[in-house]
Formats: C-alpha cells, structure tokens, sequence
C-alpha cells in the first residue's frame, strides 16, 4: 500500500510595494533615474548660467563710453531731449538756453555750494558712495520710499547725460555702470560737465545761463549768496524761481550757505555778512 504523498505549503512571498522597497533601499529600478535628473538639473543651470552671461554681456556693451567726453562736450542730454519732447507734446515751442564754460570760468563758490549740498563726499566716493547710500536706504526703509540723497553727482550727471528722468530699477543699474565709467575723466571733468548741463529753471542750462538769467552775471562773478540760492534751486529746477521765492527755496538757500562755515570756508563774519545779503535778495527765512 503506497504511502500518501505528504505536501509542505510553502509560505508567500508577498511583492513590497515599489515606493517601500525604495524606502528600504532593495529597489534598483530608481537609481538610474535619479542620476538622470541631476544630470537635468545641471544641464538647466548651465543654461541660465550662460543666459545671464549673454544679457551681463549685452548690457555692458549696450551702455555708452564716456571716453569723448573727456575732452569733448556733448552736443545735447537725454534730459534736454525729454524737455524738448514734452514742449512738443504740449504744441509749445522748446526753450534752451545754454552757453558752456570750462570750470575756471565757474565761480568757486557756486562749484563748492553744489559739492556741499549735492555730493558732500564727491571727491572721496568713485562714482557711487556707499556710505551714503547706506544711509539711504535706511531713510528709504524708515519712510517708504527713496530721496534724492541716494544719488551723487556722478550718478546725477549720468543720468542727465544719458538716461532722462525714467523711474526704474534697470535704469538705477545703468546708472551705477555710467557712474563708474564718468569717474575715469577725473573730479574736475565731472564737475565742469555737471556745472553746464545741469538744469536751472525751465530752458535754462548750465551755471552761465542761470547766472545771467537770474542774476544778470556771467558764472565767475557769481556771489556766495547767489551761488547758495542757485544750489538750493536744484532739488526742484522748474519749481523753484529766484525772483519768486518759496518758503522751500529760501530755508534751503539759508541751509546751504550755512554750509560753507560748517566746511570752514567763509570765517564766521563773513557768513554773517553773506546771511545779510541773501535775506535782502530774496526775503528772510
């Protein structure tokens, strides 16, 4: 009699789940594809890294020289341009008045008014001061929004050369990149292109044009109270009128002829006398 076959059931193997075997490091079947995607990732920050190599590139070619300037004067700025652009527009005839002077020509006290108040560190910054721009974006944080004193007379001057009254943070870096190339024809060129192409009033250009239209004198013979009011004329150009004082025009014509005692270069009785002349021209604090 045969003996009944005896059957041993064996347990099931039971399959994990491919994401647990991932888990538990038994799942091969990832791995290739893991590599493939650094391989990706690192084939898309070559290219972002070679696109914005290309756009620094071709925003540094695209910005101009400051090379002719060097010795040569600019035939018009981009802050003309607009102003003739906006006389158009309005079917006005454009006003320029403008006769360029070398710096000599340029009184000492309306070059040192302007440093004073516009740029006090104009001649230890090279082209953008961080010191105070620093202390500007505190005030930008501290009030919400970014004043003039952000901006030195280099960046001032670039900006007037080449790139008018546009708001912008593209327009802010070219200003930067502008600033730093205008440094390399030196303090005294900087300042003698500021002096002439700066605005005084509306078609008015440039410290001789502004001290014969408002003071009926060429730029040298220029006072230390007529320079202060024509210094104090610049944070608002068009608004603000010698013959027709503001409150804003005189505090701040008394502000920057203070100025000249707080750099020591008028004595303490000359700055009294020049504060008598500037209350007769143009009225009392």
């Amino acid at each position: 009699m045969l003996k009944a076959a005896r059957w041993r059931v064996l347990p099931r193997r039971r399959h994990a789940h491919p994401a647990a075997e991932a888990r538990a490091g038994r799942f091969d079947g990832d791995r290739p594809r893991r590599r493939g995607r650094g391989v990706r990732w690192g084939r898309v920050a070559l290219v972002a890294l070679a696109c914005a190599a290309t756009f620094a590139l071709a925003f540094w070619i695209s910005l101009p020289s400051a090379a002719p300037l060097r010795r040569g004067h600019p035939p018009s700025t981009a802050l003309i341009d607009d102003r003739v652009a906006e006389a158009r527009a309005a079917r006005k005839a454009p006003r320029r008045i403008q006769q360029w002077v070398p710096l000599e020509r340029i009184s000492p006290w309306l070059q040192d008014a302007v440093v004073n108040s516009e740029d006090a560190r104009f001649y230890l910054h090279h082209g953008v001061d961080e010191v105070e721009l620093n202390l500007a974006l505190q005030r930008a944080m501290d009030e919400g929004h970014l004043g003039r004193g952000a901006s030195t007379l280099t960046q001032q001057l670039a900006k007037n050369l080449w790139l008018g009254e546009d708001r912008s943070l593209l327009r802010k870096a070219k200003e930067y990149v502008l600033a730093e190339r205008l440094e390399k024809l030196g303090k005294d060129r900087i300042l003698e292109l500021y002096l002439n192409v700066v605005e005084w009033g509306n078609g008015i250009y440039g410290a001789e044009a502004a001290a014969r239209t408002w003071f009926g004198k060429p730029a040298a013979a220029l006072s230390p109270e007529e320079s202060a009011v024509l210094a104090a004329m610049l944070p608002a150009p068009r608004k603000r009128n010698p013959r027709k004082p503001s409150y804003r025009l005189r505090v701040r014509a008394f502000q920057v002829l203070s100025l000249y005692g707080m750099y020591k270069q008028l004595s303490p009785a000359a700055l009294a006398d020049a504060r008598g002349r500037l209350q007769g021209l143009i009225g009392p604090r």
